[in-house]
């Protein structure tokens, strides 16, 4: 009985000692955190996409109290959480540039040529490890909608086996940025409307085989730019945007239309 009594006393006091230091070693560890971390992760969208440079809302919350991060930095969460992020830092709101997903590829099953048939995964990123998939163009969409599956927003359909954006449902996150395998996805200012819709980097006539809607290196754009804001690199037809007007003369002259509007803009 004696031994009995000793063990629980022992185990107590062990616990009241235990207790005892970690309570003494919270508080002087303490690290106060600003209320203000948690105010403002509340309010973030919440998407965790990185676009700001961050890692993740509460990471972009922390770095605006502790880091003095620039307010405007969430394009998903826009203007309405700028104005709170500006609310709750009281400081001036300021504006946020609005972006949207552009896909660099025309080619859809109408016009690209298929090399093989693939019969694996039904995933783009399978498919890429796989012969880069069954299309003969290995700069293009691959089709499988790997960037629409991840896509917190809806704003991405398929159609023909292409990549679609819906500018209207598009935060500009970027999330289908680092989905997609080809790199295709590209996050742009959404006061642009003309875009360069191909990676092909190959000759004219290897592209034409390929794909009809590919860059075929045929420079006619680069001739009929009122504004010289279109050049050629790696037989890809590239635009200055400092210098261009949005003139659309490009789309207009464009033999295989690769030049494309992605959106009306608000004029």
């Amino acid at each position: 009985m004696n031994i009995i009594i000793i063990s629980v006393v022992s185990v107590t006091a062990l616990g009241f000692i235990c207790s005892s230091i970690l309570s003494v070693v919270s508080k002087l560890m303490y690290v106060k955190i600003d209320e203000r971390i948690a105010l403002l992760t509340e309010i973030m969208p919440g998407a965790n996409c990185g676009a700001c440079g961050y890692p993740g809302c509460s990471g972009y919350a922390s770095a605006l109290v502790t880091d003095n991060a620039k307010t405007n930095l969430c394009t998903p969460g826009g203007a309405a959480v700028l104005a709170k992020i500006s609310s709750i830092l009281g400081v001036e709101a300021g504006s946020i540039e609005s972006k949207i997903a552009v896909v660099s590829c025309k080619g859809d099953c109408k016009t690209q040529k298929k090399k093989s048939e693939y019969r694996g995964l039904q995933s783009c990123a399978a498919a890429k490890q796989l012969y880069s998939g069954e299309n003969s163009c290995a700069f293009g969409c691959l089709g499988y909608g790997d960037c629409r599956t991840v896509c917190p927003s809806g704003a991405i359909c398929m159609e023909n086996n292409l990549a679609r954006i819906i500018p209207a449902l598009c935060t500009g996150c970027g999330i289908c940025v680092k989905t997609c395998p080809n790199k295709l996805i590209t996050i742009e200012s959404a006061d642009r409307s003309v875009f360069i819709l191909c990676k092909n980097i190959e000759k004219g006539a290897v592209t034409r085989k390929k794909c009809s809607s590919g860059c075929i290196a045929c420079t006619k754009c680069v001739r009929e730019c009122p504004e010289q804001a279109i050049s050629m690199k790696d037989n890809l037809a590239v635009i200055d945007y400092d210098k261009c007007s949005d003139c659309r003369r490009c789309v207009e002259v464009c033999m295989t239309k690769c030049i494309g509007l992605v959106r009306q803009p608000v004029v």
